[in-house]
């Protein structure tokens, strides 16, 4: 269906859709021109759900793109590498990885030993929303459930129904203060592992060393559940990427019926998934959600917009979401900005406006919080999310993220996400019954 635009709305989509069209490799969609040319397993379910209003055989073809990448034990690599460019034409790229040496992983096919956060099955049911197209879910649902049985099966770490991250990159939010204190942590020994500082606006230094230490400790276990399990030193249950998770098991649940397949099993761990993040993530002192530090067993101290994840559990106490949406207005998030939400806390030390994800807004969380309050009937926090994020890239383009005060582009130019959600924002505005 063909949203019914305005003349403003004509011009944000067609700005949009071009983007997305200039960042098409042929067989994916590269998160930038230049800075990320590969395909990142996040960036592509957001990708898709906005190639669903533009070209959708494309989100289909970007979706199996990124799943010829799959593991044998059903794990979605965060990072499938586009193999035309040289090796080394990005850092980290295949040698630290190597992923060729590991006997699950595809062959052809060179990825990273990371998973990202799991929105992979929300995204292809609001494709299937978009075009009906029962035989490509027919197609996509095994791998979706292969997924969802690794994370069940080998990142369930604590046995408690939530799975952990073992490195930020698999947070989608890579180097929020939320894992300053686990990093701290981590024991580096004397040889530097980042072969060269990169942008400030990126993670620098010691830090970047600590997220390649991880990488290579968990190569050197050969990705092994066991060792992931009861000795690497990044353990994190993370609220955002467990909210992603419950998200999508309800929408295995759907895509299940649409299949044939009994949506009971997935209903069942939607409702283990949500038990669990009530019972060890919710903290009532702050009123909001806050990653906990499996090695220790605390929650971690910072409040991020990862808080807010939950958000997508369409099963939240009323008392919670209240207690969220107060936070989330007040002075700390989108009261004391001028273009929210703020990936950290204005008032928190660590928050930082300019860096990434310590402080900056992306469209990507905007979206993420904008479902959210949809599911739970919030239209105000809906069309403050969705008009935010329409001054932004109105004012600065499809940048990769922004600054929370005065709206100012930074990181890339033309990312995809920004452009992909962008469109769906547009198309669900218009088009109702497809949210």
């Amino acid at each position: 269906m063909s949203p019914r635009l305005t003349g403003d709305e004509t011009a944000l989509w067609q700005a949009a859709a071009r983007v997305l069209d200039a960042n098409w490799t042929g067989a994916a969609t590269a998160a930038s021109p230049g800075l990320y040319p590969h395909q990142w397993s996040f960036d592509s379910a957001f990708v898709s759900m906005g190639l669903a209003r533009h070209r959708p055989r494309r989100a289909e073809a970007e979706l199996l793109s990124l799943f010829r990448g799959q593991w044998a034990d059903g794990m979605l690599p965060h990072l499938v590498f586009n193999t035309t460019l040289a090796r080394r034409a990005f850092f980290p790229g295949p040698d630290l990885w190597r992923s060729e040496d590991q006997p699950g992983a595809p062959r052809g096919v060179h990825t990273s030993g990371l998973t990202p956060p799991p929105l992979h099955a929300l995204a292809a049911l609001r494709l299937h929303e978009c075009t009906g197209d029962r035989a490509f879910v027919a197609r996509l649902y095994p791998k979706l459930a292969a997924q969802h049985r690794y994370l069940a099966r080998d990142r369930d770490l604590a046995s408690s129904g939530l799975i952990a991250i073992c490195h930020p990159w698999e947070s989608g939010q890579e180097n929020s203060p939320a894992w300053d204190r686990p990093l701290a942590a981590l024991q580096l020994p004397p040889t530097a592992y980042a072969p060269a500082r990169v942008p400030r606006a990126h993670p620098t230094g010691e830090d970047h060393d600590r997220y390649v230490r991880l990488v290579t400790l968990m190569r050197d276990a050969r990705y092994h559940p066991d060792y992931l399990r009861e000795a690497h030193p990044f353990a994190v249950e993370d609220p955002l990427v467990n909210a992603a998770y419950l998200a999508s098991t309800h929408a295995l649940a759907e895509l299940a019926t649409l299949v044939g397949a009994d949506p009971a099993p997935h209903r069942d761990h939607a409702g283990r998934i949500h038990d669990a993040l009530l019972d060890r993530l919710w903290d009532p002192e702050t009123g909001c959600f806050r990653a906990r530090d499996l090695r220790d067993g605390r929650l971690l101290p910072v409040i991020t917009a990862g808080s807010f994840g939950p958000l997508l559990d369409p099963g939240l106490p009323s008392p919670i979401v209240r207690s969220l949406v107060d936070l989330l207005l007040s002075a700390r998030f989108a009261g004391a900005a001028g273009y929210p939400v703020p990936t950290c806390d204005i008032q928190a030390p660590a928050f930082d406006r300019g860096c990434y994800w310590r402080g900056p807004t992306w469209v990507s969380t905007n979206w993420l919080l904008w479902y959210g309050a949809l599911g739970h009937g919030l239209p105000v926090i809906a069309d403050l999310l969705y008009g935010s994020t329409m001054r932004l890239v109105r004012q600065s383009g499809f940048r990769e993220f922004f600054d929370p005060f005065d709206g100012t582009g930074r990181g890339s130019h033309d990312h995809s996400w920004s452009a992909a959600l962008v469109l769906d924002l547009l198309g669900a505005r218009h088009a109702p019954q497809a949210v």
